[in-house]
């Protein structure tokens, strides 16, 4: 049974002025999932891209708030199907993989695919974005522990038990980061696979900043850090406080012990005080680990609440077979 046949698809594509593309990625993907819902979301863009969306057969609508990671919180709130597909507007992503990342969502039961960018063009994937992706994916790697090789990637395939558990709190394009560290936190079933990329057509011009936005990244997963292992977070502050204070106090107590003095009064009050802050720090860890834990089991709660699209197809496969037998 074709998967458009027994899972509701939908294809997600969030656009700011992707006008001379749009049309090509509606067309790509209407060719590569017939029963799919092509879903346009327009983020206030001053050309012609929801005019041409809409020419093109998808469905277009507006997101006020500025922002990549706005337009998916909007999307994943507003769209109800089995199977998204995640795919940005500017026709640099290989619309021809979406069955395949779907067909390997569904029969090994993932919560997301991610689509890894292989390409030879030069224009079409930067050695600086190269590099930096690699370093921002290594950064969060260390962090919450296995991760993907193209953690920043635009195009993935989710359940509807991710979508609809995904808390989506980033604005711009961090929101990848966060994408994967949803995963990694609730430590579901994915996978990766190797995709095409090729470089934006003629007069397709790139809405990432290099530097801006690779420091928008780096502080989303120093906030996710803090947000998902409080503790380790706050170990550091206790860590870098305590030895400061220990360094401090140790001429302190040699002049102590020589002379029964401490001449250097206010370095005394100052290693107290970085004392307190280490053990202030060590309590807010411990507080904020506490609070985390129950906030990762109401996601996971909410993410159980939702059956895997492998057995939602069982279902609709068996249910059709059922229907066949009483004919």
């Amino acid at each position: 049974m074709p998967l458009s046949d027994s899972l509701r698809l939908a294809v997600l594509v969030p656009c700011y002025n992707e006008a001379a593309t749009v049309r090509a990625v509606v067309r790509d993907f209407r060719d590569a999932l017939p029963g799919a819902e092509i879903y346009v979301f327009d983020n206030n863009s001053t050309d012609d891209t929801s005019d041409i969306a809409r020419k093109a057969g998808a469905v277009v609508r507006q997101v006020v708030y500025q922002g990549k990671g706005n337009v998916i919180r909007r999307m994943f709130a507003d769209i109800d199907a089995d199977v998204y597909v995640l795919v940005d507007g500017d026709d640099t992503y290989d619309a021809a993989a979406a069955p395949q990342m779907i067909e390997r969502l569904v029969e090994d039961a993932l919560d997301m695919v991610v689509a890894t960018r292989h390409s030879e063009e030069q224009e079409a994937y930067r050695l600086g974005h190269r590099f930096g992706n690699v370093m921002l994916t290594r950064f969060v790697a260390s962090i919450f522990g296995r991760t993907f090789t193209d953690m920043l990637s635009g195009y993935r395939v989710f359940s509807r038990r991710y979508v609809k558990s995904f808390p989506a709190h980033a604005k711009g394009f961090e929101t990848e980061t966060e994408l994967t560290v949803h995963a990694l936190e609730l430590r579901m079933p994915v996978a990766e696979v190797a995709t095409r990329y090729k470089s934006r057509p003629e007069g397709s011009v790139s809405k990432l900043n290099t530097y801006r936005d690779g420091f928008r990244i780096l502080g989303m997963i120093v906030k996710l850090f803090r947000a998902e292992r409080p503790l380790a977070f706050f170990s550091i502050g206790t860590v870098l406080c305590a030895l400061a204070s220990i360094v401090l106090a140790v001429p302190l107590f040699e002049t102590y012990f020589e002379t029964g003095l401490v001449p250097r009064f206010p370095t005394a009050v100052l290693c107290a005080g970085l004392m307190i802050f280490a053990a202030l720090f060590l309590v807010c860890g411990v507080i904020l680990d506490t609070v985390t834990h129950g906030r990762a089991e109401v996601k996971r709660l909410a993410y159980l609440a939702v059956p895997a699209p492998g057995t939602q197809r069982a279902a609709a496969m068996a249910t059709s077979a059922a229907g066949r037998l009483v004919e």
